[in-house]
């Protein structure tokens, strides 16, 4: 089931549109149109269709990335605000 809601709606009544977004997205328009949809995260991660705590960790095999950094010959500069 969704739920719309306007923004000044949403804003007085927060709690209210958390617990709709129990029961399906909540569609929060901005002058009649919809602008942003309130997922529950466990919605949310079945939209993405993997974890995203587990993408907001490390990647898995990173560690196996080797990072080659060059040295550089250039002298520092003063920062110039023109």
């Amino acid at each position: 089931m969704t739920t719309q809601v306007t923004s000044r709606e949403f804003n007085q009544d927060t709690s209210g549109a958390k617990r709709a977004a129990e029961r399906g997205p909540v569609f929060i328009t901005d002058r009649g149109k919809p602008s942003h949809v309130l997922l529950t995260f466990d919605a949310y991660e079945r939209l993405l269709g993997v974890h995203a705590v587990e993408r907001l960790g490390d990647p898995a095999g990173v560690e196996d990335v080797e990072l080659v950094v060059q040295p550089s010959n250039e002298r520092p500069r003063p920062a110039s605000f023109d």
